[in-house]
């Protein structure tokens, strides 16, 4: 198996309520998506009992885009909540400039956006936001014909 990137997101709560907008705009279905209640107690192996909050909580979930996986989860009590920062974004490579409109519009919607969708100096068709989760992506088309 060859060695590939996916990104990892972690959300306050929100995590289902994200992977579901994503998928929205991705399409595809969930190989996986289980809660913290799912998980085996602690005399089974598991971990340490959650409170109810938490129990719903997404304890991990996959989307498969391409030949990426886009995983995710929920913080917890026992974890603490997650500070968001700019520190990563989520790079999605596409085959066609509708396609990179097509992504960048629907996830972009209700988000910020940083750079509109434009062709730039290094031959792609390139654009950035933030999402409504928070979540920095970056939306890129290799411009390789003129009529794509």
């Amino acid at each position: 198996m060859a060695t590939s990137v996916n990104p990892y997101l972690v959300f306050n709560g929100n995590c289902e309520e994200a992977f579901l907008f994503y998928k929205s705009v991705f399409g595809g279905e969930f190989p996986y998506i289980g809660k913290f209640k799912d998980m085996p107690a602690a005399e089974d192996g598991g971990c340490a009992e959650f409170s109810e909050k938490d129990a719903n909580r997404i304890m991990h979930v996959s989307l498969p885009i391409g030949n990426t996986i886009l995983m995710g989860s929920d913080s917890n009590e026992q974890s603490g909540d997650v500070a968001f920062g700019g520190n990563f974004s989520v790079s999605v490579n596409v085959e066609s400039i509708a396609e990179a409109d097509r992504i960048f519009n629907g996830l972009s919607a209700g988000g910020t956006i940083f750079m509109p969708m434009n062709k730039t100096f290094w031959g792609a068709y390139f654009g950035m936001f933030k999402d409504k989760f928070g979540i920095s992506w970056m939306v890129n088309f290799d411009v390789s014909e003129p009529n794509k």
